[in-house]
């Protein structure tokens, strides 16, 4: 065990932070005629959105899949893995799949990535090596621009996950925004907790803050 006074563990501690706030910063790079691509694909869905990738990044698209539902995308999570076991009978030709994957490189995602592109409308990479398999198969590359301190000893993907959290949450609001799903429609599906509690001031707040915006959405 390495011994750290309290001074060098705060310091220690705001390394990462410092780095991970880089990272999502980083990501605004991504933000570019692809990302429009993207986003205006989601805007005219007309099956369902099916995210997956490996480890970290499989944690991070299940959160995906639970935001574009949210926000009036269709969408579920699964592993590639369980795809390559029958999982891959679920995709139609109306859907799309958004995969990820900082390096690109899994052979498991690669191979039922390949196989979905077969399957489906489109395939969609999110990624910080645009040169990389997955680019190849994907339809639509969303890359990523990372640097060697976003990641914990350039191993752990911790600044790399969130930029790529960061861009799927823009992609959410940005299909939000175009397929029309009002908040009111939003709040109708989410009834439980704080947010089902406080949903008619919450629909008085935002439809007043877009009506001042010129927005309807």
């Amino acid at each position: 065990m390495t011994p750290l006074d309290d001074r060098s563990l705060i310091g220690l501690a705001r390394s990462v932070v410092e780095a991970d706030a880089r990272a999502v910063h980083a990501a605004l790079e991504a933000l570019d005629d692809e990302f429009v691509q993207v986003a205006r694909l989601l805007s005219s869905l007309e099956g369902k959105v099916l995210v997956t990738g490996c480890g970290t990044s499989g944690a991070i698209a299940a959160r995906a899949a639970h935001m574009l539902s949210v926000c009036g995308c269709p969408a579920f999570y699964l592993p590639p893995d369980d795809g390559l076991n029958g999982g891959l009978g679920v995709l139609q030709p109306r859907d799309l799949l958004i995969a990820l994957s900082k390096g690109g490189g899994s052979a498991v995602l690669n191979e039922f990535c390949s196989r979905a592109k077969l399957l489906c409308r489109a395939v969609i990479a999110i990624t910080a090596a645009p040169q990389s398999a997955l680019a190849g198969i994907a339809d639509h590359v969303v890359a990523l621009k990372i640097a060697k301190d976003a990641d914990l000893g350039d191993v752990v993907a911790t600044g790399s996950s969130l930029a790529t959290g960061a861009v799927l949450d823009a992609l959410c609001e940005a299909a939000r925004v175009l397929r029309g799903y009002d908040w009111k429609r939003l709040l109708f599906t989410h009834p439980s907790g704080a947010v089902g509690r406080d949903a008619m001031q919450t629909i008085e707040r935002l439809t007043s803050t877009e009506e001042g915006n010129g927005r309807g959405a």
